[in-house]
């Protein structure tokens, strides 16, 4: 029964990086690359429709970790809680910035809320990046020093940076070398997810141009890839061993392979969709071998005197598992009509579909 709510946790958290993943990269090439009037509506065209919507799955997948892992939900949400409360703050200026921008003709009003949703959706894509990192690292469970536990064994605090910058200290920050290095790529790859998201729904002037900025970041985050991949023996000796162990595993790596290099083809590619679907294939298998490599763990102990958080540990009582079912079988079926239908009315070009006009 865990592993079913654990699959459903992170189908939903996948979901919700590959769909507002791209509402994010959308206003990061909002931010740098959309220069004219035309070119920043027909971003917020592309995604007008469907922003809000996308973040419904951040919502369910945090009801889904409260209901069937509360000792994780309440490890998580203690000792992240500084983190969580800026990432709210960016969800909510993101949000104000698209619907408040258009509500007064002012060049300096209008300014403000582009940055509020560039700058927004920038942090955003580093932050949870950033929040992966530190799930592959792992935290000090119980706060251990000199062998001796601060708090219980499933809670922890951590600044947002210790003075040595290092994911080995005893103390660990949020932000160290390798967490900032998984944000980085967080940026990149959402960037291009972005882009290609623009491409497919637009056929904006700035598409020629985002053809050639999706090529060449895809240089820069193949390069970030090898270079994590690299360095990921520094975190975890053994990082691969799950791999080993179940070699059907090694379909989510070439799944994030494959999209790694259809992305470098986004220039010949006729159907405009390819793109956006090769970027949605990155994030999925990425995410998805990151989940893979560190299961059964959810959060890992980076001392020897607590044990790992796992979802067997952190779950629910198993009736209340099991009750949840039917729930969440009503749920599913309700949210997929819904999106069927949203994104069958809004299917095509969005050039004409006019979003925050007043």
């Amino acid at each position: 029964m865990e592993l079913f709510w654990y699959i459903v946790l992170m189908g939903m958290l996948a979901g919700y990086v590959i769909l507002d993943g791209y509402d994010f990269g959308a206003g990061i090439i909002h931010l740098f690359f959309a220069k004219t009037e035309k070119d920043k509506k027909a971003i917020t065209h592309a995604i007008g429709p469907f922003w809000d919507a996308n973040e419904v799955w951040l919502i369910a997948a945090g009801g889904i970790l409260f209901f069937a892992f509360p000792t994780l939900y309440a490890s998580a949400f203690s000792g992240f809680y500084l983190p969580l409360i800026m990432i709210l703050w960016l969800l909510i200026f993101r949000a104000i910035g698209l619907e408040l921008r258009s509500q007064i003709k002012n060049s300096m009003w209008e300014a403000i809320w582009d940055k509020a949703f560039g700058v927004s959706s920038l942090l955003l894509a580093l932050f949870f990046g950033i929040a992966l990192g530190n799930i592959v690292r792992g935290v000090n469970l119980g706060n251990v020093v000199n062998g001796v536990s601060a708090y219980e064994g499933h809670y922890f605090f951590l600044p947002l940076w210790n003075q040595t910058f290092s994911p080995q200290a005893e103390q660990l920050g949020v932000i160290d070398w390798f967490t900032l290095l998984l944000g980085i790529i967080g940026v990149v790859a959402l960037t291009i997810h972005g882009a290609n998201w623009i491409i497919f729904k637009t056929n904006s002037d700035l598409n020629p141009k985002l053809k050639k900025v999706v090529f060449n970041l895809n240089f820069v985050l193949l390069a970030l890839v090898i270079t994590s991949l690299l360095i990921w023996h520094i975190i975890e000796p053994k990082p691969f061993h799950n791999f080993m162990q179940n070699p059907w595993l090694w379909i989510f790596p070439a799944i994030t392979f494959t999209g790694l290099f259809g992305i470098f083809k986004v220039k010949s590619y006729k159907k405009h969709g390819l793109g956006f679907l090769f970027s949605s294939l990155f994030l999925f298998g990425g995410f998805a071998s990151t989940v893979a490599s560190i299961f059964p763990k959810v959060l890992p102990s980076t001392n020897s005197v607590n044990p790992d958080l796992t979802i067997y540990n952190t779950a629910a009582e198993n009736y209340g598992l099991s009750v949840g079912i039917y729930w969440f079988a009503i749920a599913i079926v309700l949210v997929a009509v819904y999106m069927v239908i949203q994104y069958k009315v809004f299917k095509g070009k969005m050039d004409d579909v006019g979003y925050g006009e007043h």
